[in-house]
């Protein structure tokens, strides 16, 4: 039943909209390539298990009709999922979609006038959020790590196939004389990386290369990535990192057991599911990465993104395969807290759609402190040093733009 105490309006805008300069550094925001949503203020904030039944209860008074108008929810959700989950559902939400439509919601009693719209929040001016002296050190010695690595190759050879792969991580620690102003964080890492998911939920921030799973009405798209290679800027030097990394049968392999779990997880709820035949190259500032696009068609009813999203949180891309044996082997040796990293951050709306984007390229900023975090995909036949080098590439994404003056 509606609880008609609170009610979402949501009206087309004329204006463009900087959905960056919206949410603030307080807000909430999730954008690729200028389509996505931002958001301010709180409505509600509750555990993330409960937000398709709040958001039921919310009445809608919606003028545009696309995925992410009426109420929305917003969340980063943690790498475990025995660890709290908190999502908010802010006060005023704008929108952008692909083609270029525009509108704004704002939620409120139900028995109240329809809201004026609020105006832009204007970025820091950039004499205000120099971090001054900056310091970024590793959490454990690089020597811990690649005696991590050397122990996973030893547990996959000799598992006789109960485990395959694993994805180990590292932390390095980024500490400033003043705040990291978000903002510009965001702003700095929407320019280096145009084609990721730029986003933001409460401190956690990064630019996400991965989709982990879309819903837009009957539609379902996935785009798993696993096999990394690093960039140089030189481009024929890119060029052949590049078709080294698409013919390596390791990384294909490592690739495959990436899409094979989310199709087999996936297929179940569609009437139709389809993969690419062949993974492209997906180049970065610092790396390229090889990435399959799954999609295809739900059945009805259409459950909602979130159940697809518990269903296929962790992948082998963050875990590794199996993925319980996986799991099991992170917590007995990683000895780090992941939090939210490698988790999954995302909206969706009240009818269910959605777009969740994998918690990788990203950091904890927490005033003056910020922890940055890369992983590696550890198989049997991986070197150490040469996935010491891969995640030393990886952090650069956010170290570019956190110590920079």
């Amino acid at each position: 039943m509606t609880d008609r105490r609170l009610v979402a309006r949501t009206r087309r805008l004329d204006a463009d909209v900087d959905l960056l300069a919206l949410a603030g550094g307080d807000g909430v925001v999730v954008e690729r390539g200028r389509a996505g949503l931002a958001g301010r203020g709180t409505a509600r904030r509750l555990p993330a298990a409960d937000v398709d039944a709040v958001l039921a209860t919310i009445a809608v008074d919606d003028e545009v009709g696309v995925p992410g108008c009426g109420p929305v929810s917003f969340a980063a959700l943690p790498f475990r999922d025995d660890e709290p989950a908190v999502a908010v559902v802010p006060e005023v939400v704008w929108g952008r979609a692909d083609d270029g439509t525009r509108w704004v919601t704002t939620i409120g009693p139900v028995d109240g006038p329809d809201p004026l719209v609020p105006g832009p929040v204007p970025p820091a001016s950039p004499a205000a959020i120099a971090p001054g002296r900056v310091t970024a050190a590793p959490v454990r010695p690089a020597a811990w790590w690649t005696d991590l690595v050397g122990r996973a190759t030893k547990a996959i050879a000799e598992s006789g196939g109960a485990l395959e792969k694993v994805v180990l991580a590292r932390e390095v620690v980024v500490d400033a004389e003043v705040p990291f102003d978000r903002v510009t964080v965001l702003r700095r890492l929407r320019t280096a990386y145009p084609g990721c998911f730029i986003v933001h939920v409460d401190g956690f921030l990064g630019a996400s290369p991965e989709l982990l799973v879309a819903r837009a009405g009957d539609v379902v798209r996935a785009q798993p990535m696993a096999g990394t290679a690093p960039r140089g800027g030189d481009p024929g030097a890119d060029a052949r990192m590049a078709a080294a990394l698409l013919a390596d049968a390791g990384y294909r392999h490592e690739h495959q057991l990436t899409i094979d779990m989310v199709f087999d997880t996936l297929l179940p709820w569609c009437s139709y599911l389809d993969w690419e035949a062949e993974p492209s190259v997906v180049p970065l500032a610092n790396v390229s990465h090889l990435a399959t696009l799954v999609e295809g068609r739900l059945s009805q009813p259409a459950p909602s993104v979130l159940e697809l999203v518990r269903a296929l949180h962790p992948t082998p891309a963050v875990a590794g395969w199996p993925r319980p044996a996986a799991v099991d082997w992170i917590t007995a040796h990683e000895r780090l807290d992941r939090g939210r990293y490698a988790g999954t951050v995302g909206w969706v709306d009240g009818r269910g759609n959605g777009t969740w984007a994998v918690a990788v390229r990203c950091a904890e900023v927490d005033g003056t402190r910020a922890r940055v975090f890369a992983g590696n995909g550890i198989v049997a036949d991986s070197d150490p040093d040469t996935e010491l080098a891969e995640t030393q590439a990886k952090l650069q994404a956010m170290l570019s733009v956190l110590v920079r003056p």
